[in-house]
């Protein structure tokens, strides 16, 4: 049964942090994962997210602090439990009192609730914990606190008789790249190109611009358009341009962007540019325009216009949504956490535990003034090029023709996107229960000198472009302090990211040493899903890869599927450069699940200059349209004595393995060719993904909404399931979304839905509930009058209690029953305030699920 309904469900309880590491994410799931299993499909409205109850043997009592925190404090309170302060900055102040000889740690205590930051917590080695010890910043236990960096827009009302476009008045000023109602991310105004443009030249077009050069956007100033270019600057990129000007037919493009995405240093007689990774131009049509009021109409629902003459913001309601209800939340802050320290000084011991972030924007691609932007000129996993010189600064020092002069080394304007929570020389930073989640550029940052940390337990979604980044590219040859060694990133969910930035990656490493990414779940990422290294296309001109300090990294037990949606020449697992000096200190690819991926490419990508790389025991299949394993390239590294670059390939299933055999510095050796999953050894399959004390990770769902004035929300209580042995697999969920996990007893997701459900209260069910006779299976209360909307199999259709009261919507939902689709049909019926009671499944298959709007 899937019950979605829009109320606050109670809060889950959370272990306490022990000193050792992390809180085990069980604590988030056991709840969620109980109310859609059965065979409903109930939803209540909009709603936040609600997090299951802690396991009881997690349960602890009440986190005893230094320092508490709550949206209903004051700053000029003291900051203890009874009196707490109510910003993060306030904290932050208090802290560093109270951190400079540490005894013990120091635990900064986060209530419930939505705190609003006007600026980032910048964070310096000032921060840091002493003595061995840390300081935590923490969730209270039952409390799921958010950092957002939004304005909460209301006031909403048509914009005139019969409109289907809404308009609210944002704050003077305001710019941002997102929108989210109801914890939903909208979309920014988008279409197809009206007119074909002509004549591409070095300021933009010389044709092709009158329709656009015509549209206004409601104050009548002009709109501020973005070109797309999907697999613009090569079949893994989605570069990004905005319009300068129009004048007549004409279109101008900003600089330095277009020049930064036509006219890279270059070509080759082949027409790689000098910087040997793509074209050296865009050269095909923008596949879309972003940002013009004038796609907004009573098809485009979900989509959302910021007029830039007078701040007033437009969208158009999903069905369902009331906007006078809503929250709808505008990003402010480019950031939510940054700063660090520096390679004499780091920011060390401090964690952050149980804490979500969310509602952060980033400006870096727009228009700015007239005539300028670096737009999104993409090089691959989200690096750009950057700044007025850096179409001319790609020469890779010594690569280019002699008579090339101007490139810089190594990289020059080669540019990683920030992160939305980003540190650089940062050391023993924890994050861990955290979930990085409608955000605006890369979720989780740590950079440049960021050594022996901990990305564990988290939940990364719904980010604009690389969910996780380690390390960059900018400091190959770095030493000591400034190298990025040591981290960990294990049991972590990514999937659905990036959503905006589309060639980025799901977790990105540039440069670093013994690192490991391990027993994470990385599913529906458009591109990549793990991307390690950097530097090796110099192999493409018979060039040795760019010398590095990477060593010793591994990439282990990880579950990867549903990658390569949308772009191509990119792979679950992919890696360019050298990665150690020796196959003994190099990457190791070793136990990885791997299934399902859509995108040409290859599976495990062993790219340009990818030297000294092991891949043993992994696992791939249904991957028809990319080898499980390649490719082989010749090793031009300096003292190189093998032909290909040195890889062992042994002990692996492949479904479409590559024809390589064993011979000059390639092994290929004890490999099994398989025809599916039924080929895959149980341990393998067993071990790969996320830990057993951490699967709770797979049903998170997002904090409860913050409140809206003068609006009371819908609330589901007093669930009663007439089946005793299966009612602890029912639970009140709130913020129905694809990807969640419908049944409390299965690993089955949520494949698709209704627009008018999206971020409805619900109820996950037991599908063992499916059989049971009881009438009624299920009861719960609704806090006010609304639509109960129940999913129900296709192969059974509508249940014998419903009466004609229950209508067809004409809608359905789809689930993933691990890798098998399913349908289900949408019925809704109207409730007043108080008992919703239902029927039975009884049938031997699916469970209906529940909803409530």
């Amino acid at each position: 049964m899937f019950a979605s309904l829009r109320p606050m469900k109670p809060p889950m309880k959370r272990s306490k942090r022990s000193k050792s590491l992390i809180h085990p994410r069980s604590v988030l799931g056991a709840a969620c994962a109980a109310v859609l299993g059965a065979a409903a499909f109930v939803t209540l409205g909009p709603a936040g997210g609600a997090a299951s109850a802690a396991p009881a043997s997690l349960a602890p009592g009440a986190i005893t602090g230094d320092v508490y925190v709550s949206p209903a404090g004051s700053d000029g309170n003291p900051g203890t439990r009874a009196a707490p302060v109510q910003t993060i900055g306030r904290a932050q102040a208090l802290v560093r009192a109270l951190n400079q000889n540490m005894a013990a740690d120091v635990t900064v205590v986060l209530e419930d609730g939505f705190y609003r930051m006007s600026s980032p917590l910048t964070l310096t080695a000032a921060d840091s914990g002493t003595n061995g010890h840390d300081v935590v910043w923490t969730a209270d236990t039952g409390a799921r606190p958010v950092l957002a960096g939004s304005a909460q827009l209301t006031g909403w009302r048509p914009m005139s008789s019969g409109s289907p476009i809404w308009v609210a008045q944002a704050p003077a000023g305001s710019q941002t790249r997102q929108l989210y109602v109801n914890g939903v991310r909208a979309i920014r105004a988008t279409g197809a190109l009206p007119n074909a443009l002509t004549g591409q030249d070095a300021t933009g077009y010389s044709g092709g611009g009158t329709a656009m050069a015509a549209w206004r956007n409601p104050s009548g100033a002009k709109p501020q358009l973005e070109f797309v270019y999907r697999g613009g600057l090569g079949a893994w990129t989605e570069p990004r341009c905005p319009v300068a000007s129009f004048s007549g037919d004409a279109v101008t493009m900003a600089q330095p962007c277009w020049t930064n995405s036509t006219a890279r240093a270059g070509s080759f007689p082949d027409g790689r540019a000098y910087n040997l990774v793509g074209r050296s131009s865009i050269t095909e049509q923008p596949t879309s325009v972003e940002n013009a009021f004038q796609f907004l109409g009573a098809n485009t629902p979900g989509q959302w216009f910021l007029d830039q003459g007078d701040s007033k913001l437009y969208y158009v309601p999903r069905p369902g949504e009331d906007l006078a209800t809503a929250d709808v939340e505008a990003p402010v802050l480019e950031k939510l956490i940054t700063g660090g320290g520096s390679a004499s000084a780091p920011l060390h011991n401090v964690v952050f535990n149980g804490l979500q972030f969310s509602y952060a924007t980033w400006l870096g691609p727009q228009f700015h003034t007239q005539g300028t932007s670096d737009g999104f000129s993409e090089i691959q996993a989200n690096y750009q090029v950057t700044g007025a010189t850096g179409a001319a600064s790609q020469g890779l020092c010594h690569i280019p023709p002699p008579t090339y002069t101007l490139g810089t080394c190594p990289y020059a304007a080669w540019t990683q996107i920030p992160g939305n929570v980003s540190l650089t020389y940062d050391q023993r930073i924890q994050f861990t229960d955290d979930a990085f989640v409608h955000l605006g550029a890369a979720g989780l940052a740590l950079g440049d000198g960021s050594q022996n940390d901990v990305v564990k337990g988290d939940v990364v979604t719904d980010v604009s472009g690389n969910g996780i980044q380690v390390g960059n590219v900018d400091m190959p040859t770095a030493s000591g302090a400034s190298q990025t060694s040591g981290n960990a990133v294990t049991d972590n969910h990514v999937f659905n990211v990036p959503v905006e930035f589309r060639g980025g990656i799901g977790i990105d490493s540039g440069y670093t040493a013994n690192d490991s990414v391990s027993h994470n779940q990385i599913d529906h990422t458009p591109y990549t899903a793990i991307s390690q290294g950097w530097g090796g296309w110099p192999d493409k001109e018979k060039e040795a890869p760019q010398a590095n300090f990477s060593h010793g990294n591994a990439i282990a037990d990880n579950l990867i599927f549903d990658h390569m949606s949308l772009l191509n020449d990119g792979g679950a697992i992919y890696t360019q450069g050298i990665t150690g000096t020796s196959l003994s200190t190099g990457e190791h690819v070793t136990g990885n699940l791997i299934h399902d991926q859509t995108g040409s490419g290859h599976v495990i990508y062993t790219d340009n200059g990818c030297t000294f790389e092991t891949i043993t025991g992994n696992a791939v299949y249904n991957n028809t349209s990319a080898q499980a394993w390649a490719s082989r390239h010749n090793d031009y590294a300096p003292g190189a004595t093998t032909t290909y670059d040195p890889t062992d390939v042994e002990n692996n299933y492949f479904q479409n393995p590559s024809g390589y055999t064993t011979g000059g510095g390639v092994t290929v050796a004890n490999n099994t060719t398989i025809s599916g999953a039924s080929g895959v050894p149980a341990a393998i399959t067993a071990n790969a993904g996320i830990e057993a004390a951490y699967q709770g990770v797979l049903r998170w769902v997002q904090a409860p909404l913050p409140p809206v004035p003068g609006v009371t929300r819908l609330a589901l209580s007093n669930l009663t399931v007439s089946d005793p042995a299966n009612a602890a697999d029912w639970s009140v969920q709130t913020n129905l979304q694809v990807g969640v996990p419908i049944y409390g007893d299965r690993t089955y997701t949520l494949a698709t839905l209704p627009p008018a459900l999206a971020g409805a209260a619900w109820v996950r069910v037991a599908n063992d509930s499916k059989t049971v006779t009881a009438n009624p299976l299920v009861s719960f209360t609704i806090s006010r009058a609304a639509t109960v909307y129940l999913a129900i199999d296709t192969r059974t259709g509508k249940r014998p209690w419903m009466d004609a009261s229950w209508s067809d919507t004409g809608t359905a939902l789809t689930d993933d029953e691990n890798g098998t689709a399913r349908t289900f049909e949408v019925y809704g019926k109207a409730f007043a305030a108080g008992t919703v009671a239902l029927g039975p499944n009884g049938a031997s298959n699916d469970g209906y699920d529940i909803a409530v709007v």
